[in-house]
């Protein structure tokens, strides 16, 4: 399984997970230009403007890599609020009073290579913000 399908499975379990707990996505993969969000849910309360991160392993002393959630560093930060923004802007009338929201999902999948089996999910409220 490549990084580019591995990616997918885990942007599929955060949505899935998201709508677990009440959120109904709205959109995925969005690109305005050089800016995307990976998922875009809303509640009755909040829009939120959702980073995966997805990994075949759990991150531990030896890993290559560390944390998911660490990949999102300030650059790509000030991209994600960028890209939320002009979303709220494009789409005012849709998104009314809702509260916006950057929120990062870590997926941490099987590492069987031919085995898609998610182990854990941890999601990250309020992630980013200016």
């Amino acid at each position: 399984m490549d990084k580019k399908e591995t990616g997918k499975l885990g942007e599929q379990s955060a949505a899935s997970f998201l709508a677990g707990k009440g959120f109904t996505v709205i959109d995925r993969n969005i690109r305005s230009g050089h800016l995307e969000t990976d998922i875009i849910a809303k509640n009755e309360r909040n829009i939120i403007f959702v980073e995966v991160k997805t990994r075949r392993e759990f991150p531990n002393a030896h890993s290559r890599f560390g944390r998911p959630a660490s990949a999102v560093d300030r650059k790509k930060q000030m991209r994600l609020i960028a890209a939320a923004e002009e979303y709220m802007r494009r789409n005012r009338e849709t998104v009314g009073e809702l509260i916006p929201r950057i929120d990062v999902i870590e997926v941490y999948l099987s590492p069987e290579t031919d085995d898609y089996k998610v182990l854990k999910i941890l999601h990250m409220e309020n992630a980013v913000h200016r």
